[in-house]
């Protein structure tokens, strides 16, 4: 009797231990979540609605870790800022199966512009959508819609600058939220859109301004040309600069619109061109207008961070940079945008151009190794990095982040739409017939989904 009211009070003890333990780890968890939500409250950002994104998905189980390659002859981000995790670079890595493919199809989401649904158009292969981007070291968990949306309520966020690429990002991010998206505004061309999601009160908008900068533009939606773009180079879009403070976070690039035929002003004069052979006109490299443009909206975007971010910003004395006009000074007290600053990404025509029949027809992503950059790929990568390099030296860097999309987007030859950028291209014709390729843009869904699982651990590493 004795031993068995022994047993029983050492099985009580038992449960009690046991009870306790499970208290304390709700306890942590708790504590957890407290500090997150604290952490993203404590960042909150008062706005002027503007933007919108919504998405219910699980995360994916763990994956083994993966096998560190080296990338040959790729200009490696020496910046000297961590991207991404803590642990790891997660634009450094590889792209593995992913065998739960999408998460929407051409079918789910309405939105998809006509040049970049493959599937409507009839691209007979489907391997390009079963593919994700794993960062060496480190995992990457999938955008997670009801998080992302939790911390970003009552906030707006906007891409900016060509669609053709950066609408894409929003377009694949859009389709991931949990919400159908109501649009709002959309500009004559239908360039420029803005999408709101009421039960969040979330904004989200695509800004078409192909340069950043003031510029005259004379071709049509089909890229036809009647004239050389008149570029100036120390003027910035008002387009997205009087936008500027209605957003809390925003996505901005350059891109290959530098690389078309322009005219060069500055100060309303003159100063040469880029490929327009006219006699008595100075030939300029383009790469001196993409650094002049890259600087200027980093500086814009500095300046407006050094008004706002307090006293850690006044000790330094601020280089000597872009100057703006008066209208375009940013006046920002009190405001702080974060600013996720796009690399380029190289397109992947093979024997040609886009005007000079150049295609793209891999099916699957290269290894490293399998594919170096090409010149003028790198010549804009090294602009965009050294220009990073010292606008975040005027900063904390808290509110600037590199979102370093070169090497992940150098691997997927596979993932443009070529000739599926036009319905069935091939009904009734040779399937050797020549037609137009798109080896720049990408399919939705497609690797270019990858980009939002990215953007979703630099938010949450703050």
């Amino acid at each position: 009797m004795k031993n068995m009211k022994l047993t029983m009070n050492n099985t009580q003890l038992l449960l009690n231990h046991k009870q306790n333990h499970v208290y304390i780890k709700i306890a942590i968890c708790l504590l957890v979540i407290w500090f997150t939500y604290h952490f993203y409250s404590s960042a909150s950002i008062q706005f002027s609605s503007v933007i919108v994104a919504d998405g219910d998905h699980k995360l994916p189980p763990p994956l083994p870790p993966a096998n560190p390659t080296l990338f040959d002859q790729f200009p490696v981000n020496n910046t000297g800022i961590p991207q991404g995790s803590l642990e790891c670079d997660i634009f450094t890595g590889e792209w593995v199966r992913d065998q739960a493919g999408p998460r929407y199809t051409n079918n789910s989401c309405n939105t998809i512009e006509h040049h970049q649904n493959c599937m409507t158009n009839g691209r007979p292969d489907s391997d390009y959508i079963y593919w994700r981007w794993s960062p060496f070291g480190c995992e990457l968990p999938a955008f997670d819609a009801k998080l992302f949306l939790h911390y970003m309520r009552n906030k707006s966020m906007a891409v900016i600058r060509f669609p053709g690429i950066m609408c894409s990002h929003c377009f694949a991010f859009s389709h991931r939220l949990v919400e159908e998206a109501i649009e709002v505004y959309h500009d004559e061309e239908y360039r420029s859109k803005r999408w709101f999601f009421g039960s969040y009160n979330f904004t989200l908008s695509v800004i078409w301004s192909p340069f950043l900068l003031k510029a005259d533009i004379f071709e049509d939606n089909d890229g036809h040309s009647s004239g050389a773009i008149e570029l100036h180079l120390d003027e910035l879009d008002s387009v997205w600069v009087n936008e500027f403070t209605n957003f809390n976070y925003i996505m901005i690039s350059g891109g290959k619109w530098f690389l078309k035929t322009a005219v060069y002003y500055e100060n309303n004069t003159l100063i040469g061109c880029h490929s327009c052979n006219k006699e008595n006109v100075t030939e300029i490299a383009f790469n001196y207008a993409y650094r002049k443009a890259i600087r200027a909206v980093l500086d814009f975007i500095t300046k407006s961070v050094m008004n706002t971010s307090g006293p850690n910003n006044q000790s330094s004395e601020p280089k000597k940079r872009a100057q703006f006009k008066d209208s375009q000074k940013p006046k920002l007290e009190g405001f702080c945008v974060y600013t996720f600053f796009r690399t380029t990404t190289p397109d992947h025509f093979e024997n040609g151009e886009w005007n000079t029949g150049g295609y793209c027809n891999r099916t699957g992503p290269f290894k490293s190794g399998e594919v170096n950059m090409r010149d003028v790929d790198k010549t804009m990568r090294d602009v965009e990095l050294e220009e990073f390099e010292n606008a975040k030296e005027l900063m904390n860097g808290s509110v600037l982040r590199l979102f370093d999309t070169t090497r992940l987007s150098l691997l997927r030859p596979d993932g443009h739409p070529g000739p599926y950028r036009a319905f069935h291209p091939f009904d009734g014709k040779d399937r050797n017939a020549k037609v137009q390729n798109d080896c720049l843009h990408w399919c939705l869904p497609g690797p270019i989904d990858s980009w939002n699982d990215l953007m979703m651990n630099l938010l949450l590493q703050g």
